[in-house]
């Protein structure tokens, strides 16, 4: 027999009824139209959703952002093109970026990397 926690049972009512009388009132939740999915599952079976990019207003590159938006853009989180206008970036950048790490791995966006794996 299944016992049910009473205190649980009445605060779950409550919110229930709050969510509600809250719908009643205008206040309802909608989610951005974005094309494409809203998240991935990467080969190492980890999920990324467009709330792992940077954000917008990104002015400092860390090797983690920039590996986010590769990432982003080669599991088909984002198109190229939209993140290229939503970050400002250039086609050649992008492309560093990305055979950066293709060669030589995540590391290689680091800017004290940066002489170490440089092609001359």
């Amino acid at each position: 027999m299944r016992t049910i926690n009473k205190a649980a049972f009445h605060s779950s009512l409550i919110t229930m009824s709050q969510i509600g009388q809250n719908q009643q009132e205008g206040y309802v939740m909608y989610l951005k139209k974005v094309d494409g999915p809203r998240a991935v599952t990467l080969p190492d079976g980890s999920i990324m959703t467009r709330a792992d990019l940077p954000p917008v207003s990104t002015r400092r590159w860390v090797a983690s952002r920039k590996a986010a938006v590769v990432k982003g853009v080669v599991f088909g989180l984002i198109p190229l093109k939209e993140a290229l206008e939503r970050y400002g970036l250039s086609q050649e950048e992008y492309d560093s970026w990305r055979s950066a790490i293709e060669k030589h791995g995540e590391n290689a966006l680091k800017t004290t990397s940066l002489q170490k794996y440089r092609q001359l």
